[in-house]
């Protein structure tokens, strides 16, 4: 099971000071408070005798005076009858409201458990409980109100619950249920933060005698204040650590309301707590010495509840040592391992998940540090992060390539992406290798299936608080409360609060059309085998991060990254503040950043604001089931406020305000702090030097995601050079390699990668590693500039390779390539440490890029007849899609590379520049011809088909040009022509509309 730290309540721990919440200042009586309470009172006043007074005096007794006949039925209804009516509901509805002031007055002045429900009277019951809670604000028996005035307004329903059942809810659990208003999100602020226990110390146990045993009584919130643990701890035992020794000499005793505790973070208003021999201060209550200083009922309460520290306090105790932590307190936890169904020799790999048998090949270097081969390890070590930087980098290359065809004039402005040098070469090496886009697609697809499953089911989303994703590939959801059975293939982990769904099962699930359902997922670290993704958006307040500066920058950055590139998200808004500016460039449409915290206060008011109003319009209680509705494609995105830069006291306040109600909006927070105290905090963690993620509440130690600066940077540096709107001196971007295509260029070794796969000039290798040597060398092909061991290795055994097994298949690829005439190696390794393979050793892509560059750029752009042989010698190389009919299972790596998009974009260039060629000497068939030659390669390329229109209108036939046009509406199907095409027909074929429905 994983490790977790817990500090020693009595000895001075090396470890990070981790405190719950601070909780917020409180708020002293102002001249509006009294003026509420007085307002109240006549208020009370009115409803409880004013009402029954006026309906006696001036309408008086409303029934019959005697028993009704049948003639009385056969009489003519009257005003009289309405009026005697209506004043018997309004008698009924003041008995009512009279009954819901007695129930609430009574549970105020008691400060024990919930107020009984009045049946029928939900909104009269909450009436007289904000105005009992007003009226009792500002008196002496305010500190005995309960529930608590933070959570006036809420549903009534939700405080209605069987007070047994709602102690047994996990702090998401009741928060869920009620988080229909701000407030009462706020109520349960600070007692979401002390969560993970540890045993007491030995010698402090709950079979003290009576004689010095003392207790304390759990106050009742003032203003947005509400007791804990933590704080009880700091004021009578002097370190709010000692917690736990609370809460181990109370657990599951029954309390004076019949509930129990059983989270240490779960105390009601009015509870008792039995605390330690040396507790001191003057809200304690000894006994029975100073049991005279209490009530009775009070009195006799504690009396009652010390008879129970037998067994029951004494059951908190068992099960480990000082050390151990109490699972019951625990709000993230790690899922027990589901064990490997096969125990053979292919378990070692097979068990693995993709990418992670590599761990044992590289051991794990410090936070930020290189790994093997100068390959950042921070990069290498975050597979989630890793595929989504990697995806939003090949769809950015992408664009920029259709954005530089669609906007070249004359001439190819460059077919090809600069080629990253120095850091960002390693960076992108590093993704290569780290990238777990499998693991992503599985995560995504079970998330998704998830939630049609439970749509399907007329059943709403859980609230899940974490994911982990196991060594063996498993997922695990941590959910803030008990849901019920969860939806098949997905099964009960080890409690009712994990929901687990094997890899297997994972894999079996289809493309569903639904949302993302946790789209606020985020990896923070790893914790033995299993890695931890938080759900932002769901966190019950804002999470803060204490530690060093620069550390906390690794862990924004990382989480920034991730949320703005991740593969199982829809739509988000992440906002920046202290940091990020520069990291715009990996999502312009997710990320953005502000200047300073009062822009963000500003900003978050107006969002919170309104999305309370949205909610309530669309009738929905949170953003979890607004996005199983029929607007789920298009509202509910969460919002997640990155701010490193710590905020000031009353900013703090601010912030913990708008953070109140934002788990059931979709808003998320996390927070820097240099000292951990932050006000409001539902979550506290830690960074430490070391690389260490701490949150001893929790229960956690991770060893932490991190992107340094230097690696932030050179992950910047790639998006921004293929950024497609990037304004540089670079009007033409050459090929990476060109070779020579004279006669004298003849190449030892000659490589057909543009259709079916043919090496000529090897020998065919012998035995079961032909298809892998085959894949290196295509892999090798498609980048001159060389490739990293590392990457190589990732590449052809995605699931990860010891280095014996990669450095041996290097060796047989340099002998299967064998040597030029001078005796130098075809395979060499070059001063970085990547393999890069020699002039000699060329492909037809390298032929094809070379021609098309010569005819453009080279000796063609001055000498037509040879631009136009050239273009024709290009165009015949063309034999189909890359690496045509290659075996299936192998070349996954493509899935990485641009190529794709590259291909039919110079085959379309070239086809282009061809037709261009024969058009000038108007020779219309000849372009045509050229032109359907390219569109076999690259078909949805509107560039040929507009092409192709002039070129058969050049021909004169207009009759073709209907056929022509009639295909072209044909292909174009529900979404039809684009607006170019459909201006260029209507400039060459006017009444092309009705040609077209003549001819279709």
């Amino acid at each position: 099971m994983a490790r977790r730290t817990t500090s020693n309540s009595t000895g001075s721990s090396p470890g990070p000071r981790n405190r719950t919440p601070q909780p917020l200042p409180r708020r002293r009586r102002t001249v509006g408070d009294f003026l509420k309470a007085f307002l109240a009172f006549v208020a009370l006043l009115v409803l409880l005798i004013g009402v029954p007074g006026a309906l006696a005096s001036q309408i008086g007794w409303p029934l019959p005076s005697g028993s009704p006949s049948l003639d009385w039925l056969q009489k003519e209804i009257s005003v009289d009858t309405f009026i005697n009516t209506l004043t018997v509901v309004v008698w009924f509805a003041w008995a009512q409201f009279t009954a819901c002031v007695l129930v609430e007055v009574k549970a105020a002045l008691s400060g024990v458990g919930l107020p009984n429900r009045v049946p029928g009277a939900g909104p009269s019951q909450l009436l007289a409980r904000q105005l009992v809670a007003a009226l009792l604000l500002v008196g002496a028996t305010a500190a005995s109100f309960t529930p608590g005035l933070s959570q006036l307004g809420q549903q009534l329903d939700g405080n209605q619950r069987p007070a047994a059942a709602a102690a047994q809810q996990t702090p998401g659990g009741l928060l869920g249920q009620q988080q229909e208003q701000a407030a009462s999100t706020a109520a349960a602020l600070a007692e979401q933060a002390a969560s993970a226990a540890a045993h007491a110390e030995s010698g402090t146990g709950a079979h003290a005698s009576d004689d010095d045993t003392k207790f304390y009584r759990i106050q009742p919130p003032e203003g947005r204040h509400h007791d804990s643990l933590w704080e009880v701890a700091e004021r009578h035992l002097g370190d709010g650590r000692r917690y736990k020794e609370i809460y181990q000499l109370n657990k599951d005793r029954t309390q004076p309301d019949g509930s129990k505790l059983s989270e240490a973070s779960l105390i009601r208003p009015g509870w008792i707590m039995e605390m330690p021999g040396d507790a001191r201060g003057g809200e304690l209550v000894e006994m029975p010495d100073e049991a005279p200083k209490v009530s009775e009922e009070v009195q006799q309460q504690i009396s009652d509840y010390a008879r129970t520290g037998g067994a029951e306090g004494a059951g908190g105790q068992q099960g480990g040592g000082s050390g151990s932590l109490d699972r019951d307190t625990a709000h993230i936890s790690l899922p027990e391992q589901r064990p490997a169904p096969d125990q053979g020799h292919q378990q070692g790999q097979d068990g693995q998940r993709e990418r992670q048998g590599q761990g044992q090949e590289h051991a794990a270097p410090a936070a930020g540090e290189d790994g093997g081969f100068g390959l950042p390890q921070a990069l290498l070590g975050a597979p989630l992060l890793a595929a989504g930087l990697l995806g939003a980098l090949g769809r950015r290359r992408r664009q920029a390539l259709w954005q530089s065809a669609l906007g070249a004039v004359g001439g190819r402005r460059g077919m090809e992406p600069p080629t990253p040098t120095g850091a960002a070469a390693d960076a992108q090496d590093a993704l290569l290798v780290g990238a777990d886009p499998e693991g992503v697609r599985l995560l995504d697809l079970s998330l998704r299936g998830l939630a049609a499953s439970l749509a399907g089911e007329s059943r709403p989303l859980p609230t899940v608080y974490a994911a982990w994703m196991s060594g063996n590939g498993d997922l695990h959801l941590q959910l803030a409360q008990p849901a019920g059975k969860p939806p098949a293939p997905w099964q009960l982990g080890q409690d009712q609060t994990f929901w687990m769904l094997a890899r297997a099962d994972a894999e079996r699930y289809e493309d569903v059309d639904t949302a993302a359902p946790y789209p606020g997922l985020v990896s923070l670290g790893t914790m033995d085998d299993s890695r931890l993704l938080l759900n932002l958006e769901a966190v019950p307040g804002i999470v803060s991060l204490s530690g060093r500066e620069q550390d906390r920058a690794g862990v924004f950055a990382s989480v920034a990254a991730e949320l703005a590139t991740n593969g199982w998200s829809d739509r988000m808004t992440i906002t920046l503040v202290g940091f990020g500016e520069d990291l715009t460039p990996l999502a312009p449409n997710r990320l953005r950043h502000l200047d300073d915290i009062e822009a963000l206060v500003e900003t978050m008011e107006a969002e919170t604001r309104q999305r309370r109003g949205a909610l309530g319009a669309a009738g929905h209680d949170s953003v979890l089931t607004g996005r199983t509705g029929p607007a789920q494609h298009t509202r509910w995105a969460p919002h997640l406020v990155l701010l490193a830069a710590e905020p000031s006291a009353e900013d703090a306040v601010t912030l913990a305000e708008l953070a109140a109600d934002a788990s059931r909006l979709g808003i998320g927070y996390l927070v820097g702090t240099q000292s951990g105290d932050l006000p409001g905090a539902a979550w506290e963690m830690e960074i430490t030097s070391e690389g260490k993620l701490l949150a001893p509440l929790l229960g956690l130690e991770l060893d932490a995601q991190l992107l340094p600066v230097s690696q932030q940077r050179a992950v910047v540096e790639l998006f921004t050079d293929a950024d497609p709107e990037r304004d540089d001196d670079r009007p033409t971007t050459a090929p990476p390699f060109l070779v020579d295509i004279s006669e004298q260029g003849r190449p030892a070794v000659y490589a057909r990668l543009v259709g079916p796969y043919e090496i000529i000039g090897l020998e065919t290798p012998d035995g079961e590693r032909s298809p892998l040597l085959h894949e290196a060398l295509a892999l090798l092909l498609l980048h001159r500039e060389g490739v990293h061991p590392r990457v190589l290795s990732s590449a052809l055994w995605p699931r990860g390779v010891t280095d014996d097994v990669r450095d041996a298949l290097v060796e047989r690829l340099r002998a299967w390539l064998g040597n030029d005439p001078d005796g130098t190696a075809r395979l060499g390794t070059d001063s970085t440490g990547r393999l890069k393979l020699a002039k000699s050793v060329v492909s037809d892509l390298d032929v094809l890029r070379s021609l098309y560059h010569e005819a453009t750029q080279g000796r063609g752009a001055n000498s037509r007849a040879v631009r136009g042989r050239l273009l024709t010698d290009a165009l015949v190389l063309v034999r189909g899609p890359l690496l045509a009919e290659r075996p299936a299972g192998r070349y996954g790596w493509l899935t990485h590379e641009i190529i794709d998009a590259q291909l039919p974009l110079l085959v379309a260039d070239i086809g282009l520049a061809l037709s261009a060629f024969h058009l000038e000497k108007g020779r219309a068939e000849k372009a045509i011809e050229a032109l359907n030659a390219a569109l076999g390669s690259a078909p949805g390329d509107e560039r040929l088909w507009n092409e192709l229109l002039r070129a058969t209108h050049a021909t004169g036939d207009s009759d073709r040009l209907k056929r022509l046009a009639a295909d072209l509406v044909a292909r174009s199907g529900a979404r039809g022509l684009p607006p170019r095409t459909e201006a260029l027909l209507d400039e060459l074929l006017p009444a092309w509309r009705s040609g077209v429905a003549a001819v279709g």
